[in-house]
Order: structure tokens, then C-alpha cells, then sequence
């Protein structure tokens, strides 16, 4: 039976953004993108934070990134559907607006010091996030020539990683320079006033995020006549995009992508903070993973001008293949040479993402908003194998754990050469020959 082909792109979703509006959307995205990465990031800081104040295993912490990253699992697929029915900017809205209320719940777990009511807060920011990712990167990816779309999203995500950059140092500085180790054997009281004085440091901090958010959404809604138009059917099933082969692998390596990026992002504080590494301070730690987050960044700016003259799913190999190398080598050495092999790998990771989304979604047309929905769904990730890796490392150690985030860049890797060689085989193969193609074939070779 022929495998069913993809719905004909209409005009309005297939076409670039005409260049005004796409003049005044893009700096708008770029704002989306360093919003929700500059809240994500400071996950990363209230590990040993949290770790420290409430007595928590490796597993246990990492509970953090669960309830954040499962908020991607949840809520993707509602934000799929809430901007074919709603458009893209009046979502982007909405999910600014559930950041700002997640962040104000922060600012009352913080009042309250209880480790339930900070995951259920980190789920309603996730939440708000996850519809801004659904929503932004399919903006950026129409608003010029599709040529050259690997290069523009990865442009947006340079600008997401300058947010990740400094969002770990305002975090340590913020959280960790405060943090003390509980008190040895203390009474109910002792503990309960130990937890309230170091929660105290998230109220304002997390009060002004909620307003900024606010301001932010204020402005994209009075930005919302030029929204790029999206198809009206209603969508919210999946069903029909089990035909497209490769968006399904690339689902998978976004989730494997997104796991081991968090990962190691989630345990390098604690991963430096070990004698057997560095034996340094908690906040010094924190400002070093700023480092791992700025590899990103660095490479995300030179992957826009790279993807520009090379084809994007080889680029995306040799990254995962180098990613993998450093991961594997910082967790069979020890010292300098382990840090400095961990924080390496953000300069691997760089172009991953932004690739791997761009490849997937490759001349969908009116299928784009769903498959965004069912991309961002595999960010799930982010919550599973942090989840694994830290369960792996209450037994054996995090050093030893780090074989997980390897493994997922080694599909990534496998994902990347097999879009590029079957690329080569149908003569695409130029700079951004992998968007080429207006329309795939549904059921093709990855």
C-alpha cells in the first residue's frame, strides 16, 4: 500500500513570513528564546540547592526535572492544538502569561519552604514554557527562505544559549552563595528555620521574573495582528503524522537530545563540586556550569554561519560523535581533565537541537504546528533520563552515570549520518540541502 503523502501546503502556511512582519517577528522570537531559556537554566541551580536543604538523594533532586520536563509530555499536544485554533502570537501570550504564574508560585513555595510546592510551581513555568517552545521555533523556521531555516533557528537558539549562559551565574550568585549545609541532628524547629531562611532567597528574585514575563506578554499581544497565519482544521491528533518517518526519528533524537543535554547540565554542579574532580565550592561550581551553557552559545553562533555552507544532518553527526567522545572521556578520567572534558560538550551540543527540529519538520506544511507539538512532546526527555542518570549515580556513582547521556548522543549521531547519507543519495546535498525539499515522502528513509 503506498504510504500516505503530505497534506499540500496552502499558500499562507507554506510561504515565508512577507519580510516586514518577519522584520518585526524575529527580534520578538529572540526575545521568546532567551525568556524561556534563561528560566529553564536556573533549574540547573536549585539542584544543589535543593539537594542541600531538604536532604535529598541524586534521584530524588532530579524529581526537579521531572516535574519540569514532564510538563513537555502533558502539555505539548494541547499547545499543538491551541495555536491551530488560536494563532501563534496569541499563544506565545498565553504561555508568557502561565510563566509569570509560575514563577509567582515559586515566590510562595518560597514562603512556605516546602519541596512539593516548588516541583508544582517548576510545572506550571514548564507548562508556560513548553507552549512558547511549540509556538517559536515554527516562527522562526517560516519567517524567510526555507533554505536557509536550519541557520535562522539556530540563530534563535545562540540566543537562547546567551540566556542559559548567564542564568547559571545570576543563580549561583542569587541562591548558592547563601547556601549552607543543614545543621547536624537538628530538632523539627531548628530544620523548619534552616529551610524557611535559605528558601527566603527565591522570593523576589522569582516575583520580578513573574512581572518581566508579564511586560513581555503585554507586548507580544499588542503584536498580535502580524502573527504568520496557520491552518484552521483544529488538529490535536497525532494519528495522521505516523506516516512521516523521519519526523519520527527525529522525535526520538530530541528526546535522547534534550535528556542527556539536561543531564549533564542538572549534575554539573555536583559533578565539579566532587573531590575526585574539582573539590570546589557550591558556588563556584554554579558559576562554572555557566561555562557548559556558554560552550552552547559560542557554537550556536558559529553553527548559523557553518550550516549555511554544510549539509546540516552531517554537521549534527559529527557534533553528537564529538559530544559522545567527551562525555565518555570525563567519566573514565578524573580532576581538571574531567571538567574541562564535561563542560566541553556544551560546545558540542550547540547545533543539535535546532538541527534535528529543522530536519524533522522539513515540508510539512499544515502539518508543522502538530509536528512542533509532537517534537516538543520528546522534550520529555529532559525529564527521563536526568530521572535515570540520577538514579544511576545514587549506585554507582556520577561519573558512572554519565554512560547514559553518552548513549543518547550516539543516537543522535547514527539519526544525523543516516538523514545525511540518504540526502546524498537523492542529490540534495548543498549547503541546507535538507530543506530543500518543499514536500518529503511520507514513509521515506530517514
Amino acid at each position: 500500500m503506498t504510504a500516505p503523502q503530505p497534506a499540500a501546503a496552502n499558500p499562507a502556511s507554506a510561504s515565508p513570513i512577507p519580510g516586514d512582519n518577519a522584520r518585526r517577528l524575529i527580534p520578538l522570537m529572540m526575545a521568546m528564546f532567551f525568556a524561556f531559556g534563561f528560566c529553564t537554566n536556573l533549574v540547573d541551580t536549585l539542584v544543589p540547592k535543593f539537594k542541600a536543604m531538604f536532604t535529598l538523594s541524586y534521584a530524588e533532586v532530579m524529581l526537579t526535572q521531572f516535574c519540569f520536563f514532564g510538563a513537555y509530555f502533558l502539555i505539548s499536544a494541547p499547545a499543538g492544538w491551541l495555536i491551530g485554533r488560536i494563532g501563534y502570537l496569541r499563544s506565545l501570550t498565553l504561555g508568557l502569561g502561565v510563566m509569570a504564574g509560575g514563577a509567582a508560585l515559586f515566590a510562595a513555595a518560597a514562603w512556605f519552604a516546602t519541596y512539593p510546592g516548588f516541583l508544582a510551581a517548576l510545572f506550571v513555568l514548564a507548562s508556560g514554557i513548553t507552549i512558547l517552545q511549540v509556538a517559536a521555533n515554527p516562527v522562526v523556521a517560516v519567517a524567510g527562505p526555507a533554505t536557509t531555516a536550519p541557520s535562522r533557528l539556530t540563530l534563535a537558539q545562540a540566543l537562547n544559549s546567551f540566556a542559559t549562559f548567564i542564568g547559571p551565574t545570576i543563580g549561583a550568585i542569587l541562591f548558592l552563595s547563601s547556601l549552607k549545609a543543614p545543621p547536624a541532628r537538628p530538632s523539627p524547629a531548628a530544620l523548619a528555620t534552616y529551610r524557611h531562611a535559605q528558601a527566603h532567597v527565591f522570593l523576589l528574585p522569582f516575583l520580578a521574573m513573574a512581572i518581566a514575563l508579564m511586560a513581555l506578554g503585554l507586548f507580544t499581544w499588542s503584536r498580535r495582528a502580524i502573527s504568520p497565519p496557520v491552518d484552521q482544521r483544529g488538529g490535536g491528533s497525532y494519528r495522521h503524522l505516523l506516516g512521516y518517518r523521519r519526523l519520527l526519528f527525529g522525535v526520538i533524537a530530541i528526546f535522547t537530545y534534550v535528556g542527556a543535554e539536561v543531564a549533564i547540565g542538572s549534575a554539573m554542579a555536583n559533578y565539579l563540586m566532587q573531590a575526585s574532580v574539582l573539590g570546589v565550592a557550591a558556588v563556584t561550581a554554579g558559576k562554572l556550569v555557566s561555562l557548559y551553557w556558554g560552550g552552547a552559545m559560542v557554537g550556536r553562533f558559529l553553527g548559523t554561519l557553518v550550516l549555511r555552507k554544510a549539509p546540516p544532518g552531517l554537521v549534527l553527526a559529527l557534533c553528537a560523535v564529538t559530544a559522545l567522545a567527551l562525555t565518555l572521556a570525563s567519566s573514565a578520567s578524573h580532576g581538571r581533565l574531567a571538567a574541562l572534558c564535561l563542560l566541553a560538550v556544551g560546545l558540542a551540543n550547540s547545533i543539535q537541537f535546532p538541527t534535528i527540529f529543522t530536519l524533522a519538520i522539513e515540508g510539512l506544511g499544515d502539518d508543522t504546528p502538530e509536528a512542533s507539538g509532537l517534537i516538543c512532546l520528546a522534550i520529555v526527555g529532559g525529564a527521563i533520563i536526568p530521572l535515570l542518570t540520577g538514579t544511576l549515580a545514587d549506585r554507582a556513582g556520577l561519573a558512572t552515570a554519565l554512560l547514559i547521556p553518552a548513549l543518547c548522543y550516539a543516537y543522535i549521531a547514527i539519526f544525523g549520518t543516516s538523514v545525511w547519507r540518504n540526502l546524498l543519495k537523492a542529490g540534495r546535498f548543498g549547503p541546507g540541502g535538507a530543506t530543500r525539499s518543499l514536500v518529503l515522502r511520507a514513509g521515506g528513509d530517514t
